[in-house]
């Protein structure tokens, strides 16, 4: 309606001519009648200006609008192996679990979905998808090509595709600067104290959800005792009331849920290669006979890496142009009956 008002502001028809005696008051009641006409389209202007801004602001909280956190119904799990296109994974506890690859990320699809662990996904919080990690486990996610680094929760499993390390919800990987893109070269570190404390924290809300209901505890009273401390009476003093919700099963005090805190680290930048890692041996001779068979498929390199003490061999072939050219390789081997290839960054 303001629109086609401004339309006809602009389109309305010439004042028929009036009679030469009246010239001079039929000219300033034309220009008023001018001005009038100018006054309402520029009003109407702005209030479509108006209506406009509140519209964008309005879509834009829409889309950052976060959820309410519901990840304190989610179980602590860890889960038995299984399998994904022919590749068997195996979830354990690992504290010292450090990988590169690619990261993919997920959102919309799969926003208000239940997770892995039981709790409800949601694209806006720092959240996370891995195959193998305890849930809930921290871990800090590093963006090799751009050096944004992040902690999040990781409370599913996934990704389901071969070739990707961690699925990484809408607003993680916007923080890592790769939701456009869709892929990026990553490092996943866990962290061992703050996944640690989550795994405690998940395991005694589950036990108090099953655990009898508590006696309430009250107030011990004192008195003064009977005899002499160094020469003269005295009475222990009485102790403060401790409330039965402040104090564990096991008598400690209750630990507090580590949370991502959502700060951007900025790390240094180094240069990356992406190679399909098809296997790790302990003998050398092994992995040599492994790199003469793959060579039919492109260049093979054997390179040594010490995890602990034990040193492995690992072949590799690559390095690859693009994150598309290594699927590609990587599902040549996998058809090829190498089912422990994987996507490496190096």
């Amino acid at each position: 309606m303001i629109r086609a008002e401004v339309l006809r502001c602009w389109q309305r028809p010439p004042e028929p001519s009036r009679p030469a005696v009246s010239f001079g008051l039929s000219q300033r009641m034309a220009s008023a009648d001018r001005l009038g006409r100018v006054v309402v389209c520029v009003t109407c202007l702005l209030v479509m200006a108006a209506c406009a801004e509140v519209e964008l602001v309005s879509h834009a909280a829409k889309q950052v609008q976060p959820a309410a956190r519901t990840h304190g119904e989610g179980q602590y799990k860890i889960g038995d192996p299984y399998q994904i296109d022919g590749v068997w994974y195996y979830p354990k506890i690992d504290y010292g679990y450090r990988e590169t690859g690619i990261a993919s990320w997920y959102g919309p699809t799969f926003h208000g979905n239940t997770t892995a662990n039981g709790e409800v996904f949601n694209q806006y919080e720092l959240t996370a998808a891995h195959r193998t990690l305890p849930m809930p486990s921290m871990v800090r996610v590093t963006n090799l090509e751009n050096g944004r680094s992040i902690v999040v929760r990781v409370n599913d499993r996934g990704p389901f595709k071969n070739g990707r390390i961690i699925d990484l919800s809408t607003r993680a990987a916007q923080l890592l600067g790769f939701q456009r893109v869709g892929t990026a070269k990553v490092m996943v570190e866990i962290l061992e104290p703050e996944s640690r404390r989550l795994a405690s924290v998940t395991q005694s809300r589950e036990a108090a959800g099953t655990a009898p209901e508590a006696v309430p505890l009250v107030a011990v009273q004192s008195a003064p005792l009977d005899g002499a401390v160094n020469g003269s009476h005295a009475a222990l003093p009485a102790p403060m009331p401790v409330a039965a919700a402040t104090i564990q099963s096991d008598g400690r005090a209750p630990l507090i849920e580590p949370e991502p805190d959502g700060r951007v680290m900025q790390q240094p930048v180094r240069a990356t290669n992406i190679y399909v890692q098809a296997g790790a041996f302990v003998v050398r001779d092994n992995a040599l006979r492994l790199g003469a068979r793959l060579s039919i498929f492109g260049p093979t390199s054997i390179t040594e890496s010490l995890k602990g003490r034990q040193r492995f061999y690992r072949v590799r072939l690559g390095p690859v142009d693009s994150v598309d050219d290594a699927d590609r390789l990587l599902a040549t081997l996998l058809q090829n009956g190498h089912k422990d290839a994987r996507v490496v960054v190096d």
